[in-house]
């Protein structure tokens, strides 16, 4: 079948166009992305394509399907093209390379630079000490007690499978799932009041990609007194969202959601740090999804020694991936613990 549709052969002729213009590869993928991507043009005509009548469909959305493919077949030929050009520079650099030259830059005193781990872990140091609170730090080998039962994770609970827990071989050990055992621990051993946050490494067993690894760093903060409240952690979100993203204007959202450890649970979302009425990486919401909160569970508190009709508590957790990937623009979590030089020494 050959395209017939107006509509659809000006949009393969803006294809051609482009592409002919293409000469990197990160031009390529932005307009692949355009394109092909979830908001792109040929979704766009999907969409469209399930407004449509009967008839039209069967006329239609064949002419969409094979103007899909013919721009799939171009981007994989221009892809082609672009890595051998790639190829046969790199070749004609090393063809001409004297080894024997002199390089001052040798002579230079090498240098260093932070991971944006550290980085990140001072920020959030500075903010929460400037509220009054203290930095604390557990094992990375927990048992189940200070891991599960302690924070109300019952033993038939999913979350103890073994698709989510690194299980040693030495039974009732595990590699931590959350940095929430650190609290438990804070409160085994210190009376109320108290004020702690806690960044570390947790362990989950999952397949890893862009945006999920098995191992990665969660800071969690926990406030215990008397009448804590809804209020207490909705104010200390806003004022360390807004501290460390440097926005006085930026909001935070908290919708209904389960975490044993707590009740409430809630969710915490933050406004766009990017764009006001929608973008791709708030998904036209104007919202970010940042982490879990809620009030400290009366089980927890009885766990630890705390009685839970004196003090009440609040408690959340953040994925400092998450907050690099936002401050630093990286567009995958597997370059923290890839050892990519080329990648630390942007930090």
């Amino acid at each position: 079948m050959k395209i017939i549709d107006q509509s659809l052969l000006h949009i393969l002729t803006s294809w051609q166009q482009e592409l002919e213009s293409v000469t990197t590869q990160q031009a390529l993928e932005a307009l692949r992305i355009a394109y092909l991507g979830r908001s792109g043009r040929i979704n766009e005509l999907m969409a469209q394509l399930k407004t449509l009548p009967l008839e039209e469909k069967r006329a239609f959305g064949p002419q969409v399907q094979e103007l899909q493919q013919i721009i799939t077949q171009s981007l994989s030929l221009k892809q082609n093209e672009l890595t051998r050009q790639i190829l046969e520079k790199e070749l004609s650099t090393k063809k001409h390379f004297d080894v024997t030259a002199y390089n001052p830059s040798s002579l230079e005193k090498p240098s260093g630079s932070l991971h944006p781990y550290t980085h990140l872990i001072e920020r959030i140091e500075d903010i929460f000490t400037s509220m009054g609170f203290s930095y604390a730090q557990g094992p990375e080998v927990e048992t189940e007690w200070y891991n599960f039962e302690a924070l109300n994770i019952p033993a038939d609970h999913p979350a103890r499978d073994m698709q989510d827990t690194f299980w040693l071989t030495t039974p009732g050990l595990l590699l931590r799932t959350h940095t929430s055992s650190v609290q438990i621990h804070t409160m085994k051993n210190q009376q109320p009041p108290l004020s702690i946050f806690t960044p570390g490494r947790v362990f989950r067993h999952e397949a890893t990609d862009a945006t999920h690894d098995f191992m990665f760093m969660q800071c969690e903060g926990l406030l215990i007194d008397k009448n804590i409240s809804l209020t207490h952690l909705c104010s200390l979100l806003k004022v360390f969202m807004r501290t460390l993203f440097e926005k006085n204007d930026l909001s935070i959202r908290l919708r209904p959601s389960y975490f044993p450890f707590v009740e409430p649970g809630l969710e915490v979302d933050i406004s766009c740090i990017f764009c006001k009425t929608g973008c791709a990486l708030c998904k036209k919401t104007q919202w970010i999804e940042m982490g879990g909160s809620g009030l400290v569970h009366p089980a927890t508190l009885k766990a630890c020694g705390i009685d839970p009709t004196i003090y009440s508590g609040c408690a959340w957790g953040i994925g400092i991936e998450r907050l690099a990937m936002l401050l630093y623009g990286i567009n995958d979590i597997r370059l923290f613990h890839s050892g990519k030089i080329e990648f630390l020494k942007q930090f």
